[in-house]
């Protein structure tokens, strides 16, 4: 989880270049050797689909087709509530609704892993000294119990090609005065936005007709949203939207964790993980003043969705207890749909070579059997000498 949370933080910086890409107008307001004039705002540009014809452009154009199905989601749910807040919430609602399998995977594994944590301890305890050793023994008791190390790792990937895109719409999409190109598909026009034919720009350089009304319950969604400070740049501000986006990461961190285990309170490991589980949440805090408050209205709706998604999985997790609090709720609770470990594998089974032990049953005998033929055409030779 703590990788999940660095990961989105890192490509939340990312999409400021990204997706800047997407749909930029080509050449220069002026030409050279012009006199200076004030440089036209991309909001005041027609946003168009990109055409690939450079890198940059080309790494755009393979986001295009995801920036316009967002955007044409957006822009129906939109026109269904006449609010652009409660159709960023619709729009996240169905993207996690279609990756709930994938995140159910990854919430799976993660329990099993917490799950056999004692039995991988026991493994670095008998191997102590020999990494090899415990990699391929791990390996191979992940493996016979079910569990994907790489599971975790899709969901992350997800988070990363999503927020590109997602990003555009936020602060592209919703500040420009005409984005109905990208609501054309093939030829075919999908919505009609009848947007106005020329942009109005104020003195401060900001478009004041966008397309579609970015404003809802007092906040424009398509523009940092900033109570102390300024927007712009890193830490020149505080946005409430990023704190409490902050603060319900931190419960999604808490209850990934596996419940509190005074035994294990020595351990680095352990020490390391719940330590991330607290700081990597508040990361949200730093680029709060220069990300779209959109964007921020769709992490922490897909957060309230993850958590709703965990409690029902894997329950309460390590969130309890809270400053020596535990409610008596979440004592003894049992998860809607709890996870299974499946059995254990008979040691017998497995071969003589296994670092996890075996040489006694099915698989060991068979090897034996070989052996024995072996070295039993050698001692024929032997005679025939």
């Amino acid at each position: 989880m703590a990788r999940t949370r660095l990961l989105s933080c890192l490509i939340a910086l990312l999409a400021l270049v990204v997706s800047a890409c997407v749909g930029s107008p080509t050449g220069s307001p002026g030409a050279s050797g012009a006199p200076a004039v004030t440089p036209t705002p991309p909001a005041a540009i027609a946003l168009e689909p990109v055409r690939p014809t450079d890198p940059f452009n080309l790494l755009s154009w393979l986001f295009t087709p995801i920036f316009q199905a967002f955007f044409i989601l957006l822009v129906v749910f939109d026109r269904l509530t006449s609010n652009i807040a409660v159709a960023i919430i619709l729009l996240t609602i169905v993207i996690r609704v279609v990756l709930i399998p994938v995140f159910r995977r990854q919430m799976v594994s993660t329990r099993r892993t917490q799950m056999l944590a004692p039995e991988v301890k026991e493994i670095q305890r008998r191997f102590k000294g020999d990494r090899m050793k415990q990699q391929e023994a791990q390996r191979q008791l992940y493996a016979e119990r079910g569990i994907n190390p790489a599971a975790g790792c899709l969901p992350a990937l997800l988070q990363i090609l999503l927020l590109i895109p997602m990003y555009s719409v936020f602060s592209q999409g919703l500040t420009n005065f005409n984005p109905q190109a990208m609501l054309d598909v093939f030829g075919f026009r999908i919505i009609d936005l009848a947007c106005a034919a020329q942009p109005i720009v104020n003195a401060a350089g900001h478009v004041t007709n966008p397309c579609l009304n970015p404003i809802a319950f007092g906040v424009n969604w398509g523009v940092p949203e900033v109570i102390i400070g300024t927007p712009g740049g890193m830490l020149s501000g505080l946005s409430s939207l990023a704190v409490i986006s902050s603060l319900l990461q931190l419960v999604q961190s808490r209850m990934t964790l596996p419940p509190h285990d005074p035994a294990m309170a020595d351990d680095p490991q352990y020490k390391v993980q719940r330590q991330m589980a607290y700081i990597f949440p508040f990361i949200s805090l730093i680029y709060g003043s220069f990300l779209p408050a959109g964007l921020f209205l769709y992490w922490i709706a897909s957060t309230i969705f993850s958590i709703v998604q965990q409690y029902l999985i894997i329950g309460w997790g390590g969130m309890f207890p809270l400053f020596g609090w535990r409610p008596g709720f979440a004592t003894d609770h049992t998860p809607r749909f709890p996870v299974v470990l499946p059995p254990p594998v008979d040691p017998k089974t497995r071969p003589a070579s296994s670092p996890l032990g075996g040489g006694t049953g099915r698989a060991a005998a068979a090897d034996k059997t070989i052996r024995h033929k072996e070295r039993g055409r050698q001692s024929r030779r032997g005679r025939r000498r």
